[in-house]
């Protein structure tokens, strides 16, 4: 009998997906797992909302009650009623990485959980009933240095002899802005980098978008800086080895998994002081961190990088250390775990 629910209920696959994937497929081998609502890659196939309450009814053997691990608002709606109307004898955690205050309506559902696990020390200072502080982890299986990057480039086709990329939808928040303002300046200096923006834009950011194209198209960059739209999952894991860098210049990020993505396939970055990403620059040996709103400084932070082969190849080699030792799925899921045996002691 199942002891463990994990809820996905959004069909689209965001950066919350992401994460609760990665944890998943380190869950699968500890715990008797129902994943509930759409299929997330790698993980088991999903049940529905009503088949995970009908599963919830009696506590798993050996347990007092089953835990429902929500990430997102519905979610948290979704085991409140179970919880809380229908009696289940279910437990609620909730994994929280927002760091800012949240509206109303949240913070009613975040009061109402049974447990809180913060990513960060600053999202933890946002909301109740915190138990653990779990930095959300990279699966280091799945991202794995290529053992030829140049070769790993040149099979993707999009030219050049190395790529820079940004991943994450294309929008103001992210930051996407800048890093077209950051390529524009940094690629007419090196000739064979090629640069990518890996996402898509939602309906109210079309113009947002097609501002950036233009833009591009007329400094004569088309070619070189090249919007690909929205990857599927195992295609990012073929695209991050191959990268030489990674640059991400969000103006807010509750944690950011990207940079991560990258660090576990060897690949450095440069990142906008937000999310999580000073932490994970380990004090600069895995990448740089500069100001918001500073594209100069990024295009500055990515040319001394790829300009020096010595200080490139250790940061190449620090970030897949860094990612393995303190950011890896594997240490996420063992955090997570001693929260469920909090609850279940």
């Amino acid at each position: 009998m199942t002891e463990l629910f994990v809820t996905n209920l959004n069909p689209n696959f965001t950066g919350v997906s992401a994460t609760a994937a990665n944890v998943i497929r380190q869950q699968t081998a500890r715990h008797d797992l129902s994943l509930v609502g759409y299929p997330l890659p790698g993980c088991p196939a999903p049940i529905s909302v009503a088949e995970a309450r009908r599963n919830s009814r009696l506590p798993p053997p050996g347990r007092p009650f089953a835990i429902w691990h929500v990430r997102r608002n519905p979610e948290m709606r979704a085991g409140i009623w179970a919880r809380d109307v229908l009696r289940l004898p279910i437990r609620l955690v909730f994994t929280s990485a927002a760091q800012r205050r949240h509206s109303a309506f949240p913070r009613w559902l975040i009061s109402r959980m049974d447990a809180v696990i913060a990513t960060t020390e600053a999202a933890a200072r946002f909301v109740p009933h915190v138990r653990a502080v779990v930095p959300h982890g990279v699966d280091t299986d799945l991202f794995r240095p290529a053992s030829d990057r140049a070769a790993a480039w040149a099979a993707l086709g999009y030219g050049g002899t190395m790529g820079i990329a940004t991943v994450g939808r294309v929008r103001p928040e992210k930051g996407t802005d800048l890093f077209v303002e950051a390529m524009l300046r940094l690629l007419p200096d090196l000739p064979g980098v090629t640069a990518l923006v890996v996402g898509r834009a939602g309906r109210e950011h079309q113009k947002f978008d097609l501002t950036l194209k233009d833009r591009v198209q007329r400094a004569g960059l088309a070619d070189r800086i090249r919007f690909v739209g929205e990857l599927p999952p195992e295609r990012l894991a073929a695209l991050m080895p191959a990268l030489s860098l990674v640059m991400q210049l969000p103006r807010y990020e509750g944690y950011g998994m990207v940079p991560l993505e990258g660090m576990a396939a060897g690949t450095p970055f440069v990142a906008s002081e937000a999310g999580y990403y000073t932490a994970f620059s380990a004090q600069g040996r895995t990448g740089t961190v500069v100001p918001q709103e500073a594209a100069t400084a990024a295009a500055e932070a990515a040319r001394a990088l790829l300009g020096d082969p010595a200080r490139y190849g250790a940061a190449a080699r620090a970030a897949r250390e860094v990612a393995e030792a303190q950011f890896s799925a594997r240490a996420e899921a063992d955090g997570i775990g001693a929260v469920y045996d909090q609850l279940w002691g």
